[in-house]
């Protein structure tokens, strides 16, 4: 929901960084490893019960995967390199859940619900945009990307608010669990419904 207006200030602030990196050789694709290698760890953290370190190494991972995209910006975008960048983004949703309940196993349903609606905004996700490229679709409102990028009530904006969130209040996972799964179930729906308006046969 907010990812169209966030992302282009997130971009300008970082093409800088990104032009930096690349003119030192660091690739785009090094750059998504390393924010990734942050993201597992802090699913480690969290099944700790280290939630303050997760939570900064979740920044990490987020501030990484902002910086990929500038670091390709400046060397140009490559079809791995898009690939690497959502597929590792939903790896990392799905990690900082799992290493929470493996920190907290009497959190396991609420946990499961989360995955699970995670599941419905990450397949109607890349179904649309993998039928929006065989129509030759496109889109910028979130700025230069690889593949169609469908919005919806929760987007990457607000997912990674949740994990915060979860590192932040642990005591109140159950409730943002919940809460947020049935917000995923809204876009999943709403992307159910353009892809019918889009892609039916007429």
């Amino acid at each position: 929901m907010l990812d169209a207006r966030l992302r282009p200030l997130v971009d300008r602030s970082l093409d800088g960084a990104g032009a930096w990196l690349s003119g030192r050789g660091l690739t785009a694709n090094a750059v998504s490893l390393i924010a990734f290698g942050c993201g597992l760890a802090a699913m480690a953290a969290l099944a700790l019960r280290w939630d303050l370190a997760a939570l900064a190494l979740l920044a990490a991972n987020r501030l990484g995967d902002g910086l990929d995209g500038a670091v390709a910006r400046a060397a140009g975008p490559t079809d791995l390199g898009g690939f690497l960048d959502i597929v590792l983004d939903f790896i990392v949703y799905a990690a900082i859940v799992f290493g929470f309940v493996l920190g907290r196993p009497d959190q396991a349903l609420p946990g499961a619900f989360l995955l699970f609606s995670f599941m419905g905004t990450g397949a109607s996700f890349l179904a649309y945009a993998v039928i929006a490229a065989k129509r030759g679709l496109s889109t910028s409102l979130r700025g230069r990307k690889s593949l169609y990028y469908l919005g919806g009530l929760t987007e990457g904006t607000e997912t990674i608010a949740l994990l915060a969130a979860i590192c932040l209040f642990p005591g109140a996972f159950p409730w943002l669990a919940w809460g947020f799964g049935a917000a995923c179930w809204i876009t999943t729906a709403t992307r159910i419904l353009a892809a019918w308006q889009s892609f039916a046969e007429r």
